[in-house]
């Protein structure tokens, strides 16, 4: 029986070379790099939704506080909540004079809500208010 002693062993086979060593080093580096790219993605995007979340909260805080039906006149309203500028713009809906006469006036409302950073929501809604003297 023949067997081999540590000492034996063909310097040519232990451990890795340099060149294996520098690729695996390469595709660890290229592996971080792609999972970093990954995870700034996920952040942005986890911020652009908080911000949305924000904006739509303030805009529905703004139109809960507007004045009762009764109350609505046409023209502009604005201000700043929780460091939120808005602006909430009150006009007749298109086209609501040349429908036959009724007790109900449709009025177009566009609040706008600007967050410090500069991105803006639109929310455009319509609302009935009872017309003068009906």
């Amino acid at each position: 029986m023949y067997r081999t002693t540590p000492s034996e062993c063909s310097c040519d086979e232990a451990g890795f070379t340099i060149i294996e060593a520098l690729i695996a080093l390469a595709v660890v580096a290229a592996s971080l790099a792609a999972i970093g790219s990954l995870i700034a993605t996920s952040v942005r995007g986890a911020r652009a939704l908080e911000q949305h979340v924000a904006l739509v909260r303030t805009a529905r805080t703004i139109v809960t506080g507007l004045p009762k039906r009764d109350e609505l006149a046409p023209g502009s309203l604005s201000g700043d909540l929780a460091g939120y500028r808005w602006r909430v713009d009150i006009a007749p809906f298109g086209g609501a004079e040349a429908a036959s006469p009724t007790v109900w006036e449709p009025q177009a409302i566009l609040v706008t809500v600007r967050s410090a950073s500069g991105a803006v929501l639109r929310l455009t809604t319509v609302r009935l208010s009872r017309r003068p003297g009906g």
